[in-house]
């Protein structure tokens, strides 16, 4: 592939598109227009996107669409700027919160990158690349839909794809911060001593000896601190905290600096999560981490009612690019969706269940009860 950078700095506010043509061959520059004849092309909010006016869903990401005003198409923010694609002529119109753009006629893909006072949003700061082709994706994704188990349907290999496959960079919120903690917990140091009781044996009585533990309790509190980071929060509406957790973890070690040429080719989706709500999720995840490392470095034999009041300071952020391949299958008329990180491979989705399957299995456990019960007697 070839890479181009075309810096346009008549423009006011600055502007820098990157372009790459699926096909290899870099393609001339778009330009930029205040005004003229215009497509409106809407774009998803959320990862960039064209759909259609009328579309109450992106098919890329399935994120919900503002509707159109009654009587056409929307205008043009103010902040809106006239794009023409120079490989097919087309105008649209772009949005500063839109990253990266794919025509809608002739499917050239561009980085529009804004000055970051235009948007008032967090630029990115680090980057992770696409490491796994579009082509391996989707060769995971057939092994994937094939490996059923017991409770799905047999048939399940002849879903349908319903929605192309996706590469996407998803925005996440890196936390780092220093937890600090007071505790008090009660430990116990056990004891031992020795007993002893009778018990019958072939209608006679006999005297045995057994160890019996007794437990000692102690109050004990005191103080911890530990330096948190690395805990990756989605950026993403559309990609839950929980299925971010399917596909981790990411391996940070291969961060690059954010530069634009990254997604040059690729969809990429502002954040729609905004820091604020990201670091209060860091921060459950951190205290819960920081109960684990006390409970562990506690001392005696066991604890119990330990409480940890735990203070952050010194709290960094850093947003995060990462790749994520997005597609959407149907089976049966229901859409499912499936996800794969775009770094290390792993893959994670929703399938359909198999309830005659189920039944099935309820069933004969059901009657291997009665069987049992019925020996029995």
């Amino acid at each position: 592939m070839y890479w181009g950078l075309v810096g346009l700095a008549a423009l006011d506010p600055p502007y820098i598109f990157w372009n790459r043509d699926m096909s290899g061959l870099l393609r001339a520059k778009p330009t930029v227009l205040d005004a003229g004849p215009v497509v409106h092309a809407r774009a998803c909010p959320s990862c960039g996107a064209p759909v259609e006016a009328l579309d109450p869903f992106c098919g890329s990401c399935g994120s919900p669409l503002a509707p159109r005003p009654e009587g056409g198409d929307a205008e043009a923010s103010p902040q809106s700027r006239f794009f023409r694609c120079d490989s097919c002529g087309a105008q649209v119109v772009i949005e500063p919160s839109q990253r990266s753009y794919t025509c809608p006629f002739c499917d050239s893909n561009y980085v529009v990158e804004y000055a970051a006072d235009q948007t008032g949003r967090q630029a990115p700061e680090f980057v992770v690349g696409f490491t796994v082709t579009a082509e391996e994706a989707m060769r995971e994704f057939r092994r994937w839909l094939g490996r059923n188990g017991w409770f799905r349907p047999g048939d399940l290999k002849a879903a349908e794809v319903a929605e192309k496959l996706k590469g996407v960079y998803i925005p996440f919120w890196s936390f780092s911060m220093l937890a600090r903690s007071r505790w008090a917990a009660e430990i116990g140091e056990h004891w031992y001593r020795t007993e002893t009781y009778t018990t019958m044996e072939n209608g006679k009585p006999v005297t045995k000896t057994r160890t019996v533990t007794e437990t000692e309790w102690w109050d004990l509190s005191g103080r911890h601190h530990h330096f948190y980071s690395g805990y990756l929060v989605s950026g993403s509406r559309g990609l839950k905290q929980d299925d971010a957790e399917r596909i981790k973890p990411f391996h940070l070690a291969a961060v690059r600096r954010y530069a634009p040429f990254f997604l040059a080719g690729w969809m990429c989706e502002e954040y729609s999560v905004d820091r604020e709500a990201a670091v209060a999720i860091s921060r459950r995840e951190f205290e819960r981490l920081e109960w684990e490392k006390i409970a562990a470095l506690l001392p005696g034999d066991t604890y119990r009612r330990l409480e940890a009041r735990t203070e952050f300071h010194n709290v960094g952020s850093d947003l995060v690019l990462l790749p994520v391949y997005v597609l959407s299958y149907r089976y049966r008329n229901r859409l499912y969706r499936f996800l794969l990180n775009g770094q290390t491979g792993k893959a994670a989705g929703n399938k359909p269940v198999s309830w005659w399957r189920i039944g099935l299995t309820a069933a004969a456990a059901i009657l291997a009860v009665i069987g049992v019960i019925l020996a029995l007697h």
